[in-house]
C-alpha cells in the first residue's frame, strides 16, 4: 500500500491530545469506494481501533494473538446510507453492524490499554465512521458541509465486503503506512 502524508510527528504531545506519534499503530478498515468523496488527504477508511499498541510492543506472540482475534471474526459487509456531523467533521456513518462492534470490543477487551483515541471521548471512543473532511470550523459545520452531502448524496449507498483489517504504522517520515493486512474469518482460510 502506498504511503499516506499525515501530520507531521509530535514529539510530546498534550494529554488531551490524540496526535500522531513515531510508532503508533493503527487497526481500520479500507473502503476504497468512498475514496473520491474523502477529501482528508487520506485514503477512505474506518477505524477499528485508533490507536491501537506501540509498534515496539506487537512482538511474535502479540501478532500471533492478534492475528487469532480478527481470524475468529467473519467477513461482513458494511454499507454507507447517510452523512454524520462532529463538531467540524463530515463523516458516514457505516450502518450498524454486529460483527464490526464485536471486534472493536474484542480488540479493547484484549488490550485495555488501546485507549480509542487516548481516551479524549472517552473509554469507548467515537462511533464508527468513515471521515469525508475536518476543514469546517465547529460551529459551521453545517453551511460548509452541506454543499458537500448534496453533491455526494447521488453516490450513496456505498458498500464495503470487508475481508481484512490493515494494521498501519506511523513512521518517522510523518505518515501511515500499512504493515500487515489481517485477514477475517473464511478470509484467513483462503
Amino acid at each position: 500500500m502506498p504511503s499516506v502524508p499525515a501530520t507531521p510527528p509530535a514529539t510530546e504531545p498534550a494529554p488531551a491530545d490524540w496526535g500522531d506519534r513515531v510508532g503508533d499503530t493503527s487497526l481500520s478498515i479500507r473502503v476504497p469506494a468512498a475514496d473520491a468523496l474523502v477529501t482528508t488527504g487520506f485514503p477512505a477508511h474506518v477505524s477499528v481501533l485508533h490507536p491501537f499498541v506501540p509498534r515496539a510492543s506487537l512482538g511474535p506472540a502479540s501478532r500471533a494473538a492478534l492475528a487469532a482475534l480478527v481470524a475468529a471474526h467473519p467477513p461482513f459487509t458494511l454499507r454507507f446510507t447517510r452523512f454524520g456531523h462532529f463538531p467540524g467533521v463530515l463523516y458516514l456513518a457505516p450502518e450498524p453492524h454486529p460483527v464490526l462492534h464485536e471486534l472493536s470490543a474484542a480488540l479493547r477487551r484484549a488490550w485495555p490499554e488501546a485507549l480509542p483515541y487516548r481516551g479524549l471521548f472517552g473509554p469507548a471512543g467515537l462511533p464508527p465512521h468513515l471521515t469525508l473532511a475536518t476543514h469546517a470550523a465547529p460551529g459551521t459545520d453545517r453551511a460548509v458541509y452541506g454543499p458537500l452531502e448534496e453533491r455526494y448524496g447521488a453516490a450513496l449507498p456505498l458498500h464495503a465486503e470487508v475481508g481484512r483489517l490493515g494494521l498501519t504504522v506511523y513512521t518517522a517520515a510523518g505518515e501511515w503506512r500499512e504493515e500487515s493486512a489481517l485477514p477475517l474469518g473464511a478470509a484467513a482460510q483462503g
